[in-house]
C-alpha cells in the first residue's frame, strides 16, 4: 500500500498506472463501514485510494473538532489488510495553503437548509470544500460514500453537478453493528452502556410517530434531540410521519456525542 501526504505525489503515483480509480474520503477513525466503502471500491475499479483527513472546514462546534478521534496507525494497518492500493493523508496545511478563510462557495440549495444544514449551519459548505479538493487530487473515476450520511451524498451530488464533474457518486448502504447500531467514528467515545442505550435509535424507526420516538429516546439516556423527520425520500421535502414512501431521519446526543442516522421505508 502506498502512502503520501503530498497532492502532487499522490497524483504523480496515480497518473502513472492509467487504471481506473475508486475513492473513499475518510476523516479517519476507521470501523466496518469505511472497509465496506473500500471493498466496493475494489469491486467497481481497478486502484483503490482512501484518504485520511480531519476536515478543520466542516466542524460548526470547535470542541467537536477537538474531540474527534485520530487513530492514524491503526487506520493505516485496516487499510493495509483491507487491500487498500494508496491512503492520502495530508496536513491541513497540504489541503489549504492559503488558509480556511475566503475558500469557494457552493449553491447547494434546499437541501443545506434544512435538518443537518439548519442544526450545523456552514457544515456542508466545508465538506463540498474539502471534497472537491480531494477530488480534484486523487481524480477518480467513482466516489463511495455510506447511505448513513443520507443528506451529506444529497449535498456532495449537488456539488458534482455544480462543478461539471465526471465522477460517479455511488452511495452504500450503511452498516451496522449485529444489533443494529450505525458504525460510526463518533461511537468510539461512548461507553458500553452508552453504546446500549444508542440502540434506541435503530429501534425508534419502528414506533409509530415522531412524539413516541422523541419520548423513546429521551427516556434511553439521551440528552436531546436535534430532529426526527420525515420526508421524501427523492426531495427531502417532509411528509406525514410514517407515509411511504419515506426516509426517517434523526440526530441526537448521548454522553455528549452527536449521533445520526436513518431509514427508507418504501
Amino acid at each position: 500500500m502506498k502512502q503520501f501526504q503530498k497532492t502532487s505525489e499522490l497524483q504523480s503515483y496515480l497518473h502513472s498506472t492509467g487504471k481506473s480509480i475508486g475513492f473513499v474520503p475518510t476523516m479517519g477513525a476507521l470501523h466496518e463501514g469505511h472497509l465496506a466503502l473500500m471493498e466496493a471500491s475494489k469491486k467497481a475499479c481497478e486502484l483503490s485510494v482512501c484518504s485520511i483527513f480531519v476536515n478543520p472546514t466542516q466542524f460548526n462546534d470547535p470542541s467537536d473538532f477537538d474531540k474527534y478521534p485520530v487513530t492514524l496507525e491503526a487506520d493505516l494497518e485496516k487499510l493495509r489488510n483491507a487491500g487498500c492500493d494508496a491512503v492520502f493523508y495530508p496536513s491541513v496545511s497540504e489541503m489549504y495553503p492559503n488558509g480556511t478563510a475566503d475558500l469557494k462557495s457552493y449553491n447547494l440549495g434546499f437541501p443545506e437548509t434544512i435538518l443537518e444544514g439548519k442544526y450545523r449551519p456552514g457544515h456542508f459548505q466545508g465538506v463540498c470544500v474539502v471534497v472537491d479538493l480531494l477530488l480534484q487530487a486523487v481524480q477518480p473515476t467513482k466516489l463511495f460514500m455510506g447511505e448513513k450520511d443520507y443528506q451529506q451524498i444529497a449535498v456532495v451530488q449537488k456539488m458534482l453537478e455544480l462543478t461539471n464533474s465526471s465522477v460517479e457518486l455511488v452511495k452504500c448502504p450503511t452498516v451496522r453493528s449485529a444489533e443494529g447500531l450505525a458504525l460510526s467514528s463518533r461511537n468510539a467515545r461512548l461507553s458500553e452502556e452508552q453504546k446500549i442505550q444508542a440502540l434506541a435509535i435503530y429501534k425508534g424507526f419502528n414506533l409509530s410517530s415522531e412524539f413516541a420516538f422523541k419520548q423513546s429516546l429521551l427516556e434511553n439516556g439521551f440528552e436531546s434531540i436535534d430532529y426526527v423527520a420525515c420526508v421524501d425520500p427523492t426531495t427531502l421535502l417532509e411528509k406525514p410521519y410514517g407515509e411511504k414512501p419515506c426516509l426517517i431521519l434523526v440526530a441526537a446526543f448521548i454522553g455528549g456525542v452527536r449521533l445520526i442516522d436513518n431509514k427508507t421505508f418504501s
